[in-house]
């Protein structure tokens, strides 16, 4: 991923970038993972910038379908007033980025001034060669703060 890199209109972001959007309090961070997900894999921990991960699926374990009002709860998540950038994580950066495309394009529709991002190889990123995620690329991979509960 090059920095500034865009995919079907959605900015991409390196696990860093976003870090450093969230530290300077100019975006949110929202974890489409499953629950389950959550609690055996792990959650960004956004404590030391006093703040907490938006946890909202996006597709709903175990049949994956997809969150039917996804966008209605994510703005009432944040009570109806969106900030200026969101930042979507999943495992990969696949299911975050069809998140943030389909919230761009209805903050868009409803006039709202907010820009969506994809954190780009998400939580765990790419499969390592020992067949296993978290150690290649991505949040946990970067070393940035994270938490199991």
């Amino acid at each position: 991923m090059s920095q500034g890199e865009v995919i079907a209109g959605v900015p991409q972001r390196s696990p860093a970038e976003a870090w450093q959007a969230l530290a300077g309090g100019r975006a949110r961070l929202v974890d489409v993972r499953t629950r389950a997900e959550w609690t055996f894999v792990g959650l960004p921990d956004l404590s030391e910038l006093g703040a907490d991960p938006v946890l909202l699926e996006w597709q709903v374990w175990p049949a994956m379908a997809r969150a039917a009002d996804f966008e209605s709860a994510l703005l009432a998540a944040f009570g109806g007033s969106p900030p200026a950038e969101i930042h979507f994580l999943c495992r990969s950066g696949a299911r975050s980025q069809a998140a943030a495309s389909a919230v761009q394009a209805a903050a868009d529709a409803a006039g709202l001034q907010v820009r969506c991002c994809n954190v780009a190889k998400g939580f765990e990123g790419d499969l390592g060669p020992d067949g296993k995620r978290g150690g290649v690329n991505g949040w946990k991979a970067r070393g940035l703060p994270w938490r199991q509960s």
